[in-house]
């Protein structure tokens, strides 16, 4: 079972958020007037102490309360960090890429729930998106095919956008004498996207197949967006569970800052870059 962060994140900011400000109206009060009274009637030193000093739930909320304020702006509203969990992205990012996704590029959202506070722009083709896909709590990173409105088909390794073809650049497949996978390069409206084909062998021939993953013609609807993976032969992605709602969006991908893809290697900075 997933974790939610952001919700635990929102009560843990907004539970210590509250104690620090009940002291503020009571609790600090009560203390001092007690103070008062225990000075009244000549109370040793350690009595005043003891009066004086906050209880073990304020102490700690008052402290956890800035760093925790803190954290849940940055994160909610600035940017945040993410890990590449497949290969579904690739070739342009693969596992173990740490990215970072602006929060605020698509309108500042209201964490958790994710309606949009302030609109500030909208997404364009091709711009890489974090999402949570529908009926999914888990985060989802693909590259944005198509706007409300749009006709997308995909068949034969041919992406077609409200009868236009896109202009697909095939560059060959890798390595060049046994080629594991074709590598191609898509002109999107906000970016040429590095594209690839799978290579893979049909179990009835026992011949080798260029996958190029699940084929269709989607309408898109208002309010929806279509995703799909650049790995278009080995991705997870609107081809199968459907639109992306606008209020399922987190950010928009934007750099690459670290590669680690597993504890027992050694984190990497070769792959930093900024995301197209």
């Amino acid at each position: 079972m997933d974790i939610d962060f952001p919700l635990i994140l929102m009560i843990a900011t907004l539970a210590t958020g509250l104690i620090a400000l009940l002291d503020v109206l009571w609790f600090k009060k009560q203390r001092l007037a007690r103070v008062a009274e225990l000075e009244e009637r000549m109370a040793t030193a350690d009595e005043l102490a003891a009066a004086e000093k906050e209880p073990f739930i304020i102490e700690q909320g008052k402290s956890f309360f800035p760093v925790l304020a803190v954290v849940f702006v940055l994160r909610s509203f600035i940017a945040e960090p993410f890990q590449i969990p497949s290969g579904s992205m690739e070739p342009g990012l693969v596992k173990g890429d740490f990215i970072l996704v602006s929060k605020f590029h698509y309108g500042l959202r209201m964490p958790v729930f994710g309606n949009t506070l302030v609109p500030i722009d909208l997404p364009e083709r091709g711009d890489v998106m974090v999402f949570f896909p529908p009926n999914d709590p888990r985060y989802f990173i693909k590259r944005v095919i198509g706007l409300p409105g749009d006709t997308i088909e995909y068949r034969n390794k041919q992406l077609t956008i409200n009868g236009k073809r896109i202009d697909t650049q095939e560059l060959g497949g890798e390595p060049p004498y046994n080629p594991r996978k074709y590598l191609a390069q898509e002109s999107l409206d906000a970016a040429d996207a590095p594209i690839q084909w799978v290579v893979g062998v049909d179990r009835r021939s026992n011949q080798k197949v260029i996958w190029a993953g699940p084929e269709g013609e989607w309408q898109v609807p208002q309010g929806h967006y279509f995703m799909m993976g650049d790995n278009r032969g080995n991705s997870h992605d609107s081809r199968g569970w459907g639109f992306v709602p606008e209020e399922n969006i987190v950010g928009k991908a934007v750099a690459v800052w670290m590669h680690w893809e597993n504890w027992s290697d050694i984190p990497s900075f070769s792959r930093n870059k900024w995301i197209d």
